[in-house]
């Protein structure tokens, strides 16, 4: 798919990177599966960089807008699903 990823031009370009790699989580737990590990490490992550909840709502809504994949839905079957090894959401 073509899209931009909703990023804020101050981060860094570490930042940008997790940022980016949460993002793909999202979509490989839409397009199959996410593995759990490293979706929850890439959470925390994005946690690190955008700790309100407000703004982690905004990052998801434009992120959706742009790619029709909710995080909202990614992050809350991981939180759910403790003792799964992979994520997937349809």
């Amino acid at each position: 798919m073509e899209y931009s990823y909703p990023i804020d031009v101050d981060w860094s370009q570490d930042e940008i990177l997790e940022v980016m790699a949460f993002y793909n989580l999202i979509e490989d737990a839409y397009e199959s599966e996410a593995n759990r590990e490293q979706l929850d490490k890439a959470y925390k992550n994005f946690k690190k960089i955008i700790p309100g909840k407000a703004d982690e709502n905004n990052f998801y809504k434009a992120f959706k807008e742009e790619s029709g994949y909710d995080g909202y839905k990614v992050v809350k079957a991981l939180k759910e699903n403790k003792e799964a090894t992979t994520i997937s959401v349809k």
